[in-house]
């Protein structure tokens, strides 16, 4: 387990922080209830961001066929769906939210070459709101496997996530479960498989970045 380069200078700033206003606290007060609540209240808020940029080390089951899930989190829709960006046709969606309490690393669901990339900025509605997909602060993302298929994600940020972070761009070939971005405080992803694909999972299914196996691909 390490701490994900992403969080690395805002918990150095927040540790300095928490450090001088416990400082100034048990100089100025002279109420050892306030500040033992003081020093607990501060432990409890660093561990809390501390745990969200974790970044466990794993092994992904690499196979071709499978589509693996970009994010740790919950399944939250399943359904076909007209994606207009891209494809401008008809896409099964399977959609994973991210609650603060997730693992926020993104991972490649397939592996395969960069075909189109691009951000678009926008409202910061509720991740599972409707409209997060077309509407919010988002990225798109199309991956061409070797057999020719191509897979579609889209890190979408949310209420609370006010950064989304990629590193990837097209022509980039990428390997499957491996780290492509990162979201930061609470979000979602969206993945957009052909049609026939074969879901393996269900609404509400725990998901595993880069291990759980969300559809099997036909072609």
């Amino acid at each position: 387990m390490t701490i994900h380069k992403e969080g690395r200078s805002l918990l150095l700033a927040m540790f300095t922080l928490l450090l001088i206003i416990n400082a100034v606290v048990y100089i100025y007060s002279s109420n050892e209830t306030v500040e033992g609540l003081v020093t607990i209240g501060s432990i409890i808020l660093y561990l809390l961001v501390l745990q969200f940029f974790r970044n466990p080390r794993i092994t992904s089951p690499v196979n071709e066929k499978h589509v693996l899930a970009p994010a740790d989190g919950k399944v939250v829709v399943i359904e076909e769906v007209e994606e207009p960006e891209y494809f401008k046709g008809r896409r099964l969606q399977i959609s994973i939210f991210m609650s603060p309490v997730n693992v926020h690393v993104n991972r490649n669901p397939v592996a395969g070459v960069i075909k189109y990339f691009k951000y678009h900025a926008g409202k910061y509605l509720v991740a599972w709101h409707p409209k997060s997909s077309t509407d919010n602060e988002r990225t798109t993302i199309v991956i061409n496997t070797p057999s020719g298929v191509e897979v579609l994600m889209r890190q979408i940020a949310g209420a609370m996530a006010r950064r989304i972070k990629w590193y990837i761009d097209e022509g980039d070939k990428v390997e499957q479960g491996q780290e492509f971005g990162f979201i930061k405080f609470g979000s979602r992803v969206d993945v957009l498989l052909p049609i026939d694909s074969k879901v393996t999972v269900n609404i509400g299914d725990k998901t595993k970045g880069g291990r759980t196996v969300l559809a099997e691909l036909t072609s």
